[in-house]
């Protein structure tokens, strides 16, 4: 029998539980997939959290993962058994599981080059990285952006495709070690955020001009310090609560700073239709085929041990992404 992760509660990594589940059975337009590898995104502990409430309890958990075609539905010609696949937009969550079955206008085919660990690690992350740095807001050569959480696994990612891009990257760290591995990957300047005021670093690195834009994935203990980093009309993109939910903005602050910009985007909106999807994730494996993207693996762990997964993430003691083997 088949086994997953599930919450019956809200509340810490001891909350997921692994479980037997039953058997799915694909029906129209969806297709059964056999996991190889799940990944694990931060959105996942807002959901055992309760900050991003769940439809019911008890439930899974996830909404990446890589794998093949193990069955499909009565009418589906445009993937058959055995084809590799991934997904990473997939609501409710419930990647957290050995099988799923998935409609088939969320899977993303999986070219050769890009195994399937990487992928798990890739592909919600990546896609994330293309909607911000190109769409959200769209970052040229010359411009300046700070990064927070340089060396997490949307933060290398990042550094990679925006020093591609020909910006100047400042990155914020919580270790030397970590600031060595966000160098590595395209960031110019590291703050250490433990020791270093990154406002005050920001303004000493732009000869107090600012950044462009801002990108935080961080969330209460950043916000209000990421205002001050910007330049006049610049954006504050924040895509994440990791250390919890922001205070409110009052919107006169922004025109007080400079007639600053604010969004909170989300993925969904920006791969809503199947063209957007597919056109993201093209974007992201050409970065991955040219070698301008790279995927570090910071840890796999056994689905099973999905809570020491949580907790390593949530300590922020892992450097890159991390993905559950079922």
């Amino acid at each position: 029998m088949p086994h997953a992760i599930r919450i019956h509660a809200y509340g810490g990594p001891e909350q997921l539980h692994y479980e037997p589940v039953g058997d799915e059975v694909p029906g129209a337009g969806q297709v059964l997939v056999q996991h190889t590898a799940i990944g694990v995104n931060f959105i996942d502990t807002y959901h055992r959290t309760g900050l991003y409430p769940l439809p019911s309890l008890p439930h899974g958990l996830g909404g990446e993962a890589a794998g093949v075609v193990l069955a499909i539905g009565p009418d589906v010609v445009s993937v058959a058994a055995g084809d590799r696949v991934g997904y990473a937009t997939v609501t409710p969550p419930g990647a957290y599981c050995q099988r799923r079955v998935v409609a088939i206008d969320k899977l993303i085919p999986l070219p050769r080059f890009v195994a399937d660990q990487q992928a798990a690690a890739l592909l919600l992350k990546g896609m994330t990285v293309e909607s911000l740095v190109r769409r959200t807001f769209r970052v040229e050569a010359g411009m300046t952006v700070l990064l927070h959480a340089a060396a997490g696994g949307i933060g290398l990612l990042a550094c990679q495709w925006l020093a591609a891009l020909g910006a100047t990257v400042i990155g914020t760290v919580s270790s030397d070690q970590k600031a060595e591995l966000a160098r590595a990957h395209g960031c110019q300047h590291t703050i250490v955020y433990t020791r270093e005021d990154f406002v005050a670093r920001v303004q000493e690195i732009t000869r107090g001009k600012g950044a462009h834009v801002v990108y935080d994935g961080v969330g209460k203990s950043t916000l209000r310090g990421s205002l001050d980093c910007l330049r006049r009309r610049g954006m504050l993109v924040s895509f994440g609560n990791a250390s919890g939910r922001p205070d409110p903005i009052d919107p006169l602050d922004l025109s007080k700073r400079g007639s600053l910009f604010l969004t909170r985007p989300s993925l969904f909106d920006y791969t809503a239709t199947r063209a957007e999807l597919l056109a993201s994730a093209s974007a992201v494996f050409e970065l991955v085929r040219r070698e301008v993207l790279a995927v570090r693996l910071g840890g796999r762990f056994p689905l099973a041990e999905a809570a020491t997964a949580h907790r390593a993430l949530e300590s922020r003691e892992t450097a890159g992404a991390i993905v559950l083997l079922p």
